[in-house]
Parts: structure tokens; sequence; C-alpha cells
């Protein structure tokens, strides 16, 4: 009935997708949501959350509840700068350092099982195609 709907299918795919990094980052007590956020702020330390928005492609509101969640879980520090007197830097802690490989790696097997799955042409086109969907979209 949905064959043509691109909606349909990319929500479907999306509920399939959140299962599956949902039980990567389990053992680390974070969503998927937290996770990807967490793995950006590790890799891009000092980001405006302005900043760490765009990156994740989330309004800030969204942003804001899901800094407000790692910084709970003591994962991330909220830092005041001279760059911009609205927004903090946002910066990893000790904890998150620690988590940082282990988060990687979940994901890295999450993704490898996939391409395992589907062929590593299908999945590398598949993300192309979705990508290119939601930038022509923006």
């Amino acid at each position: 009935m949905f064959e043509h709907c691109l909606y349909f299918n990319t929500t479907a795919l999306a509920r399939t997708l959140e299962r599956e990094w949902t039980k990567a980052f389990k053992p680390f007590g974070l969503t998927p949501s937290q996770a990807f956020m967490l793995r950006v702020v590790l890799a891009k330390p000092g980001l405006l959350q302005s900043e760490l928005a765009a990156e994740l492609s989330i309004s800030r509101s969204t942003a804001t509840r899901t800094l407000d969640g790692l910084q709970q879980l003591k994962l991330l520090e909220r830092r005041a700068t001279d760059r911009d007197g609205r927004e903090s830097a946002i910066e990893p802690t000790e904890l998150a350092e620690s988590m940082k490989d282990g988060i990687n790696a979940a994901s890295a097997e999450v993704t490898r099982r996939l391409k395992k799955e589907l062929s590593v042409a299908k999945f590398d086109e598949t993300v192309a195609n979705v990508r290119a969907v939601r930038v022509g979209l923006e």
C-alpha cells in the first residue's frame, strides 16, 4: 500500500534502526540520541550548543533536552566562553572520555552488521541517497 511513500518507508526504517542502536548503546545507559550527541562532543569538544545542533541536524530545543540528560549523567559540562556570551561551550567529562572507545565500537559493530546484511555497496548507496534527499529538502 505504501511502497512509493517516502514518509512511510523512511519512518519505518528509522524505527528499525532505532531498535538496533538502542540495543547497542543500552550497556552504556544511553539512548541513541544521547550516544550520537556524545560522540560529536567527544570528537569536537568546545562546540557551542547551536553548532552542535547544526552538526546533528536537530533544533536547539532538542539539543538542550539531550544535553541536559547527558549533563545529569555527568558526561558533559557546559563552560562559559568568550566567543558567545549567550551560549556555553560543550565539553566531555573524564567519564565520557573513558566511554569513547566503547560507544564508537558499539556503533561500528551495528554498521558492520548492517553492511554484512545489506552488502557494503547497498549500505553506502542507501546512506548517500537518504542523505541527499534530507539535504535537498532542508
